[in-house]
């Protein structure tokens, strides 16, 4: 398993995890070139909410969707709170906060659905974006996991959440991580790390680690383990392994911009 970035054209990229199956599934990892936003959004920023004009998130939505072959008018997002709220979208949900951030579907941070024709998008600059898809009822669930989310474990809860809607069961899941911070540029104060150690208390040392003073979580790592704790095989876990941080050449960092930047875009959509 592994992630590529991959040049769709007129310097667009686009990212994908190789677990989730093209015929049945289109998804991608939106990168920061080929949009028209100007700085600090510079220039493919593909959110509503951080200040940019809408006219320019729109024609980046445009450009980036139809490089997927998909079509930005059905596009349905939510407005992300740091929270646990799931909700599931349906095929006359699509084009919800596609043009307007007033028009979302809902307060909340994870989407699921069974529907095709409907284009689920979320947005991030460093939080981890986790896609989940059950192949046997042909369901998709599309996470937003901040440090909040991440110990509330709102990935476990979206695979529950879609066995719920579709009886999915956990040991059918796909599920992939993608570009988001990683543990060697994620520092945290004491208090975000005591309530990971508190609820990950079997792998505190994993995911806490102190380094020149200074304290380090493993986002990745926690996603990871509480997908598996939820019944997600291991082996059908795939990971981008890429900061977003790091490589703010190819991505958005909230931290390293000093929190004025421009949006990253996990999209899915089944087909």
């Amino acid at each position: 398993m592994s992630f590529v970035l991959r040049h769709m054209r007129d310097n667009l990229w686009s990212g994908r995890l190789d677990i989730f199956p093209e015929d049945r599934i289109v998804h991608g990892f939106s990168a920061r070139q080929g949009g028209v936003s100007p700085a600090p959004f510079d220039t493919l920023n593909m959110a509503l909410h951080v200040g940019d004009d809408p006219a320019h998130v729109w024609e980046n939505r445009r450009r980036y969707l139809a490089a997927l072959g998909l079509d930005a008018e059905r596009i349905c997002t939510i407005r992300q709170v740091h929270g646990t709220e799931i909700v599931r979208a349906f095929r006359r949900d699509a084009g919800r906060g596609a043009r307007d951030y007033a028009d979302t579907l809902a307060d909340a941070d994870a989407v699921v659905t069974n529907d095709s024709g409907v284009t689920l998008l979320l947005c991030y600059a460093d939080c981890v974006p986790v896609l989940l898809y059950d192949p046997v009822h042909n369901a998709a669930g599309l996470v937003h996991a901040g440090w909040k989310g991440t110990v509330q474990r709102i990935a476990a809860k979206t695979v529950e959440r879609m066995g719920e809607e579709f009886g999915t069961s956990p040991s059918e899941v796909l599920a992939g991580i993608g570009p988001s911070i990683g543990a060697g540029c994620y520092t945290v104060g004491a208090e975000v790390a005591e309530r990971f150690r508190t609820e990950f208390s079997a792998h505190a040392a994993e995911l806490v680690r102190v380094q020149d003073e200074e304290i380090h979580l493993d986002l990745w790592a926690a996603n990871s383990i509480q997908l598996v704790e939820a019944g997600v095989l291991a082996d059908n876990i795939d990971r981008a392994d890429i900061c977003t941080s790091c490589d703010r050449s190819f991505f958005y960092s909230y931290r390293a911009a000093g929190g004025r930047t421009g949006r990253l875009a996990a999209v899915m959509e089944l087909r």
